[in-house]
């Protein structure tokens, strides 16, 4: 093994036999039921692949808004893990805006600021695949555009040309009569074909992802990296949930997983929560695990200063254990970048993350990995799926296996192609 996978060795008697996780979505509009069933099949999947033992139920009543129950046997050991998602989809569907044209604004507006406050530039020197991944949605509703009012056009030709047929006569009001008719035609062509063509790549947007990359780029650049208040009012809600879970002493662990966008919101959430003084030094385990994180997408932002400044105030905390985990072949990451070091505000004594890789290169088998290869938007949930040649990474091990995320990866050494290097312009913090 390089350092990048190998399976975990276990340390002395696990400690954990039950566990609370909370999920944190990334900016995701459908509802949190399809992370159940993604935890069921693949969870199924790996324990049939690593040899252990994995079952969910329904959550009690009672027991939170939405999740499930676990039940792993693995590592001689029985664990029970609670897992409830923190849903802030409600959110991400008010913000996404229905209509054509506010998306084709969104569009301008967003280009506009990551464009022209050089963000845009800064995230290119760390890595290509998200930056292509936001440049994609601009660039395919362009093209959108464009073939819309090709067709548009090219009806509007033939329909005015059809029109020019008709014998009306040459001279006088016949004739004008004929060239206002073919005006007419041309642009009423011109525009039902073209909106027609806009719609019929919009209905279509669950394949293509253009509108919905749209979105979540436009929500982050409309506050240029700020929250806003109904983000914060949610945030503020999840940390007080995460707060009584880890004021109580039935869990043995308390793991916060934060995906994509969730990653960043968990970042603000915890560092919330160990400012308020509530993350007790005798309570469970707190655990922080970040899969796929686009930290920088934010926090690069001029007006991410609250960000910013939880990123550094995280990084030093002895009360928790962060682990960040993404994979060079997942496009839509910012892969073995450093969040806290590449937003320029690594503080002296730094501690966290401890950056490692899935590397699916070799995580997933030659025939896996060409199946999922160029399926980017999959690829990017990998980290909560099953993989067929597993290393030190297992999702299902960490939610509902018996040692905690500090034990797993005590010995574990950070991966020598992370990136460290700060390279946001905007570094200013909130006071």
């Amino acid at each position: 093994m390089n350092g990048e996978t190998g399976n975990p060795v276990a340390r002395g008697t696990p400690r954990v036999r039950r566990r609370k996780v909370f999920y944190i979505p990334g900016y995701d509009p459908i509802h949190p039921r399809r992370y159940r069933e993604l935890y069921r099949k693949e969870g199924a999947a790996q324990a049939e692949i690593s040899g252990y033992d994995i079952a969910i139920s329904p959550k009690a009543k009672g027991g939170g808004k939405y999740g499930w129950k676990v039940r792993g046997q693995m590592d001689a050991a029985d664990v029970e893990a609670d897992v409830e998602v923190l849903v802030w989809s409600d959110i991400v569907r008010g913000s996404m805006s229905h209509s054509i044209p506010a998306t084709y604004i969104q569009l301008v507006r967003t280009a506009w600021i990551y464009i022209g406050s050089g963000t845009l530039r800064r995230l290119m020197w760390l890595r290509k695949g998200p930056v292509i991944a936001a440049l994609y949605p601009v660039g395919m509703l362009l093209l959108q555009l464009v073939l819309a009012l090709l067709a548009g056009h090219l009806a509007g030709r033939l329909l005015s040309w059809l029109v020019s047929l008709i014998p009306l006569g040459q001279e006088g009001t016949a004739f004008a009569a004929r060239l206002m008719a073919e005006s007419v035609v041309y642009w009423v062509a011109l525009l039902v074909i073209s909106t027609l063509g806009l719609r019929f790549f919009k209905v279509r947007d669950g394949k293509l992802f253009a509108y919905y990359l749209m979105h979540d780029y436009a929500f982050s650049a409309r506050w240029r990296g700020a929250n806003p208040p109904d983000l914060e009012a949610r945030m503020a809600e999840f940390a007080e949930i995460i707060g009584q879970a880890l004021a109580r002493d039935e869990v043995d662990e308390v793991l916060v997983v934060g995906h994509s966008s969730g990653a960043h919101l968990a970042v603000s959430i915890l560092a919330d929560l160990a400012r308020q003084g509530r993350v007790p030094a005798n309570g469970p385990a707190l655990g922080f695990l970040s899969l796929g994180q686009v930290v920088p997408m934010v926090s690069f932002l001029p007006k991410a200063r609250r960000l910013r400044a939880d990123l550094a105030f995280l990084s030093v905390q002895d009360g928790l254990t962060w682990v960040d985990v993404t994979a060079p072949g997942d496009g839509c990451a910012f892969a073995l970048c450093d969040p806290v070091a590449v937003s320029g505000v690594a503080p002296e004594g730094k501690r966290w993350p401890l950056v490692i890789s899935a590397a699916f290169t070799q995580t997933l088998s030659p025939e896996r990995w060409k199946e999922l290869r160029w399926r980017f938007f999959r690829l990017h949930f990998q980290y909560l799926c099953a993989f067929d040649r597993p290393g030190d990474y297992d999702y299902f091990r960490i939610t509902a296996g018996p040692l905690t995320l500090a034990e797993r990866y005590a010995d574990r050494a950070p991966s020598k192609s992370r990136i460290d290097v700060a390279a946001s312009k905007y570094t200013s913090m909130a006071a």
